[in-house]
C-alpha cells in the first residue's frame, strides 16, 4: 500500500482464522477511548430493527383482517364476538411489540455508550434470531423474501458483524471513570457556617 508521498506503507493483516483462545484474550483499551465507528454503526442499526419493527407492527394493524382471513380462513363481521376476540389478540400483539421495541432501543442507546452486558444481550437475540430464520427456511416453512424475513435477517447479520468486532468489545470492556458524590452531614461546621450559627 503507497502512502501520500508514494512510499511503501506496510500494513498488519489479521489472519482468516484465529483461534478462539486469541480471541479471547483480554483486552486492556484506554479509559478515554474514543467510541469506535463499528459501535456507533452497530447502535444505529438497533435503532433501525426497531423502525423495521414498529412499521411490521403498523403493516399488521392495517391488515389484520385479512391476515386472519387467510391464516384461519374466518371472515370477521363487525359486532360479533369473534371480531371482539380478534380485536383483542390484535392489542395483546400490539401491546407486546411495542414492550420489546422500547426495550431494542433502550438497548440501543446502552450499546452507544459502551455497555457490554447490552451489546453481549443483543448478539445473542441476534443470533438466535438468524438461527430461527434458517430453520424456517430449511424447513420450509417461511421463505426468506423482501416481504418476509429478508430486512430484518440482513440487519441481524449487519448487527452482529458490527458489536463482535474487537473495537466494539475494546470500547465496551474499557474502564469507566467512577465519580463518587459526597454528601455532607447536614450538621457539618461548613454548613452550619452557610446558615449563620
Amino acid at each position: 500500500m503507497n502512502g501520500a508521498d508514494g512510499r511503501r506503507v506496510s500494513v498488519e493483516k489479521r489472519p482468516a482464522f484465529e483461534s478462539p483462545a486469541v480471541l479471547a484474550t483480554p483486552v486492556t483499551p484506554p479509559a478515554s477511548m474514543p467510541r469506535p465507528a463499528a459501535t456507533g454503526f452497530g447502535a444505529g442499526l438497533v435503532v433501525a430493527r426497531v423502525v423495521a419493527g414498529i412499521a411490521w407492527l403498523v403493516g399488521l394493524g392495517l391488515q389484520w383482517d385479512t391476515v386472519v382471513r387467510e391464516e384461519i380462513d374466518l371472515v370477521l363481521e363487525p359486532g360479533t364476538d369473534e371480531a371482539a376476540a380478534s380485536d383483542l389478540v390484535l392489542l395483546v400483539l400490539l401491546v407486546a411489540g411495542a414492550i420489546v421495541l422500547a426495550a431494542e432501543l433502550l438497548l440501543a442507546v446502552l450499546i452507544w455508550f459502551g455497555s457490554n452486558w447490552a451489546r453481549i444481550t443483543v448478539m445473542c437475540f441476534s443470533t438466535i434470531s438468524i438461527a430461527v430464520a434458517w430453520i424456517d427456511s430449511v424447513t420450509g416453512s417461511t421463505e426468506i423474501t423482501l416481504r418476509t424475513t429478508f430486512v430484518t435477517l440482513a440487519l441481524d447479520i449487519l448487527v452482529l458483524l458490527a458489536l463482535s468486532s474487537r473495537n466494539a468489545r475494546a470500547y465496551a470492556q474499557r474502564p469507566r471513570v467512577r465519580v463518587i458524590l459526597h454528601r455532607r452531614w447536614a450538621g457539618g461546621p461548613a454548613l452550619r457556617r452557610r446558615r449563620g450559627h
